[in-house]
């Protein structure tokens, strides 16, 4: 069978859109009745939480709350939303040749998985993500309650695929330590810097275009 693929989701597939999404939680402050630069703070100290544990609406409420604010349901619904929209915007925002890509690789005959360190959020829009249909297995963090680089959360990919992860091969930026994770749970690393050179002393393997990939894997 042909091999296995994980693929971690922003800074890999797509931008991982970081001034961004600052931008809008400091918008959304102005909407909920706090200061910008604290909310963007709070945003940053609370990453882990944020995406394994707490909702959209849960995470504005307990962020203005510690920050001695208690905004009406109105207001937090809305800039619930606000949020919401940049999220849909960046999953519907995919590089074509990412697309080729996953489409060669499916071509192939390689299954397809997903797994990100990703906020409740992205699950929602996903599945109006042109990547939605692209692959086989995905695991978002906030829904299995494990994020990377836990080594549990690559078996939770592995073991839906029904694949041995050391016939797997699990390609990211590097973000959150991933390519360790991945590595401790036996699955051979790609790091990847097209889009962001996240980890650059990661000693393994590095591919500098997601182009690439199906004829390197064609030569293994």
């Amino acid at each position: 069978m042909p091999r296995p693929v994980i693929f971690d989701l922003y800074h890999t597939l797509i931008h991982g859109a970081d001034d961004d999404r600052d931008r809008v939680v400091a918008e959304m402050a102005s909407m909920v009745g706090v200061a910008p630069d604290a909310l963007v703070a709070a945003y940053h100290r609370t990453w882990r939480e944020r995406i394994v544990r707490w909702s959209v609406e849960d995470t504005i409420r307990i962020l203005t709350a510690r920050l001695g604010v208690h905004p009406t349901d109105e207001q937090v619904a809305r800039a619930a939303e606000h949020r919401r929209v940049l999220v849909r915007r960046i999953l519907g925002t995919v590089p074509a040749a990412t697309l080729r890509t996953l489409d060669s690789l499916r071509a192939a005959g390689h299954p397809l998985a997903l797994i990100s360190n990703a906020t409740s959020d992205t699950a929602e829009a996903w599945p109006h993500s042109p990547l939605a249909a692209r692959f086989d297995v995905v695991v978002f963090s906030c829904e299995v309650g494990l994020a990377k680089p836990d080594p549990a959360v690559y078996r939770a990919a592995t073991d839906r695929l029904g694949a041995d992860p050391a016939h797997c091969l699990f390609v990211g930026d590097g973000a959150d330590g991933e390519l360790a994770g991945a590595a401790a749970a036996g699955l051979p690393t790609l790091r990847i810097t097209e889009l962001n050179d996240t980890d650059p002393l990661w000693p393994g393997p590095a591919l500098a275009a997601i182009g690439d990939l199906p004829a390197l894997l064609r030569m293994r």
